[in-house]
């Protein structure tokens, strides 16, 4: 397979939009740093954070442009969550979420998307796909209950989609789906007590008997065979394959982390010295010098393979075509080992730093604590991921691992 960094045929206009976008985002960098103790002590993304990605565009990487949105693809998104994650773990882990959840609702039917975004286009989404609930079929929908836990993002949307278990009348479950609630529906409960990522606040979303309306119903079976319900099939963003943008979506914020902890070890390293030892600064240190290389080197690697990813989803958006298996499996392998690269380039630069980086008021620590948190998602497990690749690989038969 040959390896591109941008989708082949990319346009001027993709890219100056690319550009643009991720340079909001930068500027946004030092406003997110200042306010990310607070959003860690309330345990939520600050409100001047939300009033700026607004202001800004970016919930709304994702959102099809018939409603006002960018409809950028994935390397943007990456793009974008990288440098907000510069300032904020738990901000730019937000936004990956409600972008990702907008992009999925731009695979539902016309009827579906109207509701969500028609009267306001401002509207985001949250979401958990895991089918942790009951649907009972009803005339015109279905009465569904649940609790759906981590739903990243639903103290700042206002509708949610969640994963549940079609069942047949003789207990069968012909179907797992995915249905849009309104955020008004439900009730959140708050359970996000974590090490890390703690202002994201995601919480666990309540339904009690919802009635939700047969066309804010999606198949998971056909997203995962490349079929989706949009009538807008000259929309390239929504032909992308849904376990493999799911996947890749939330790798951005891990780059940024790891950029962010090389900064601060860069920096540090002109004006401190090393306890115990004749280096009044750390920069003319060996070991240091070696830890900020292999730190640095890991980051590229994980920012390659981020790359390579983005690029095969976008090319395979613009082109209209459904990637193979092997493909698909290669781009959950590429997520997985950037997650694990960058999570490394993050430990090692922890012990350059020193045991300073511990202190509660220390930004390294938050960042640690961010980066081990967030990459351990389920989706971008490095194990299951490279299950998945061997397999197509040697063209065995799939086991437990979803491309």
């Amino acid at each position: 397979m040959t390896i591109s960094l941008d989708r082949p045929g990319a346009t001027v206009e993709e890219r100056k939009l690319r550009t643009a976008l991720t340079g909001h985002a930068g500027s946004l960098v030092p406003t997110l740093a200042a306010n990310a103790p607070q959003t860690e002590d309330k345990r939520r993304i600050a409100d001047e954070n939300i009033a700026a990605l607004e202001a800004t565009g970016l919930l709304r990487l994702t959102q099809p442009a018939r409603f006002g949105g960018h409809q950028a693809g994935f390397r943007t998104q990456l793009e974008v969550t990288r440098e907000l994650a510069r300032g904020c773990g738990s901000t730019a882990w937000v936004v990956c979420h409600l972008n990702i959840c907008a992009w999925l609702t731009g695979m539902w039917n016309e009827q579906a998307q109207q509701d969500v975004w028609a009267g306001s286009p401002d509207n985001r989404v949250a979401g958990v796909f895991a089918p942790t609930s009951t649907a009972t079929a009803a005339l015109g929908g279905y009465v569904v209950s649940g609790r759906w836990s981590w739903c990243s993002g639903c103290l700042h949307a206002q509708w949610v989609l969640v994963g549940i278990p079609l069942t047949g009348a003789d207990g069968s479950a012909p179907d797992q789906g995915m249905v849009l609630i309104p955020l008004t529906d439900l009730t959140i409960e708050d359970t996000w007590l974590a090490v890390g990522m703690k202002g994201t606040g995601s919480n666990t979303v309540v339904a009690n008997e919802v009635f939700v309306p047969a066309h804010r119903y999606v198949s998971v079976s056909r997203l995962l065979a490349g079929k989706t319900d949009n009538p807008h099939k000259e929309e390239a963003l929504y032909r992308i394959p849904f376990m493999s943008g799911g996947t890749l979506n939330v790798v951005g914020p891990q780059l940024g982390l790891a950029q962010a902890a090389l900064d601060l070890v860069i920096r540090d390293a002109g004006q401190r010295g090393i306890a115990l030892s004749s280096y009044e600064r750390k920069a003319d240190a060996p070991v240091v010098q070696l830890a900020v290389a292999r730190a640095a080197s890991l980051i590229d690697t994980a920012s390659l393979l981020a790359y390579r990813a983005a690029g095969v989803l976008d090319d395979a958006g613009a082109r209209g075509i459904f990637p193979d298996r092997l493909a698909r499996a290669r781009v959950r392998m590429d997520a997985g080992q950037a997650v694990v690269s960058a999570r490394e380039a993050v430990r090692v630069l922890v012990s350059a730093y020193g045991a300073s980086g511990f202190a509660e008021d220390s930004d390294m620590q938050r960042i640690w604590r961010d980066s081990e948190v967030a990459s351990r998602h389920a989706s971008v497990n490095p194990d299951i991921g490279a299950e998945a690749y061997g397999q197509a690989l040697l063209g065995a038969e799939a086991s437990a691992a979803i491309v």
